[in-house]
């Protein structure tokens, strides 16, 4: 018998189950279920085409996540797959994987039309344009593209990596009906993705409710999530301000010209004054609209 090459993947099936009892409605992105398992397939996903109508959506994730693809394949009445492999990556020798495999044209045309692309997808997806279970499927998203848990300096925070512009800025934008907190998406200059990071009270309350009792989730990140509840700002720690500039307050501060002046009738700290005026008189930001008049 010839050896195995010990760095060819191995393979194994573990299973090749329909479900006894197939939901009514597959897809339904109003049900919890579906909305959160949508999310995930769209930043986890991959879906492939091949001639006669054949292809592949395939997930792949760490071999310790394995019950969510137990899950996914519960919830969908299709004949589908899951197997694991061991594979040599860039960050370890021997990365134990699972794979779960569907087949079925009606269910990829489902997922298509629903807004998961063949192909590379990572820019191109978008939040769905049906009705829709929000924070499920924001939650799907997070498990599969984001993290969960405390910094370096022991501070709550909930992150998302995406290329997708039309997800990043979802995200920014129901976030900030939850917790009030603003944030503003930019592309990194390093690889060109966007990072959203909530921390501090905006990632607990964030966490709290994406995260609710009883949701389909990665246990590890339901685990993440309801750690940080216990989080109290530490006595004396600043709350920072994130108040934007408003074209009124430009003129008021180029008005008076001097930071120390502006930041009483204002209502800012100097230092803050002194770097909008910088800004303003360097071109970092536009002037007002309205030419200022001055005192």
């Amino acid at each position: 018998m010839a050896e195995q090459d010990p760095s060819a993947p191995a393979l194994f099936e573990l299973s090749a189950l329909t479900p006894t009892a197939p939901p009514s409605s597959f897809m339904d992105l109003e049900d919890p279920g579906y909305a959160y398992m949508f999310g995930f397939l769209q930043a986890d996903g991959h879906m492939s085409s091949q001639s006669r109508q054949r292809g592949h959506l395939t997930v792949e994730i760490n071999a310790r996540d394995i019950q969510i693809l137990r899950e996914f394949q519960r919830l969908t009445p299709y004949n589908s797959s899951i197997t694991e492999r061991t594979r040599a990556t860039d960050f370890s020798k021997s990365h134990h994987s699972v794979i779960w495999t569907l087949s079925s044209l009606e269910a990829r045309t489902t997922l298509n039309r629903l807004g998961l692309p063949y192909g590379k997808k990572s820019k191109k997806i978008t939040p769905p344009r049906v009705p829709f279970s929000r924070r499920d499927y924001l939650r799907g998203v997070i498990d599969a593209d984001g993290s969960v848990g405390f910094t370096g300096q022991g501070f709550p925070f909930v992150s998302l990596t995406t290329s997708s512009t039309a997800v990043g800025a979802y995200l920014c934008h129901y976030a900030k009906k939850i917790t009030g907190a603003e944030r503003q998406i930019k592309r990194n200059a390093r690889d060109g993705v966007y990072n959203v990071v909530y921390t501090k009270e905006a990632a607990v309350q964030l966490a709290a409710h994406l995260y609710y009792p009883g949701c389909l989730a990665l246990e590890r990140k339901r685990t993440a999530a309801e750690s940080l509840e216990a989080w109290v700002r530490p006595e004396g720690m600043r709350i920072s301000s994130h108040r934007r500039w408003k074209p009124l307050e430009d003129r008021i501060l180029l008005a008076h010209g001097n930071a120390a002046a502006a930041a009483e009738e204002l209502g800012r700290t100097e230092q803050s004054c002194s770097l909008r005026l910088w800004r303003l008189k360097t071109g970092r930001v536009p002037m007002p609209t309205e030419k200022p008049t001055y005192l």
